[in-house]
């Protein structure tokens, strides 16, 4: 029975004000070197996100997002590095609005699967 190959993941959050620590999962992003993959799903759902902070410029959020998102996928100057460098530079520790937590590990059989039931059970 071959090995199922290990991801790494991180929950995507929003922190609206970090001095308070207060934070809504929105989106996780995995990260699978045998497989070559490095994915994410952000979802924003503004109304939750306005009951969390009613003074949060969503536009914004919705462009840091965006830009999370692109790197991801290889665009951009840091999308031009390889998928474990970009992996590391988005879950690397910061004080903005988007953050994400400490990287976990697992194994997996397919990592577009993996990824979409993290985002169900952690987002969703």
């Amino acid at each position: 029975m071959p090995e199922l190959p290990l991801y790494e993941y991180a929950v995507v959050r929003v922190v609206p004000k970090v001095e308070r620590e207060e934070f809504m999962n929105v989106g996780v992003i995995l990260y699978c070197r045998q497989k070559r993959f490095l994915g994410c799903i952000i979802t924003l759902n503004e109304e939750r996100l306005k009951a969390l902070s009613p003074e949060l410029d969503f536009d914004e959020l919705k462009a840091f997002a965006d830009g999370f998102e692109k790197t991801c996928r290889g665009e951009g100057p840091i999308g031009q590095l390889d998928p474990a460098s970009r992996f590391r530079w988005l879950t690397a520790q910061r004080s903005t609005i988007l953050q994400t937590s400490r990287v976990h590990p697992g194994l997996c059989a397919g990592p577009e699967d993996t990824l979409e039931r993290l985002h169900r059970e952690l987002v969703c």
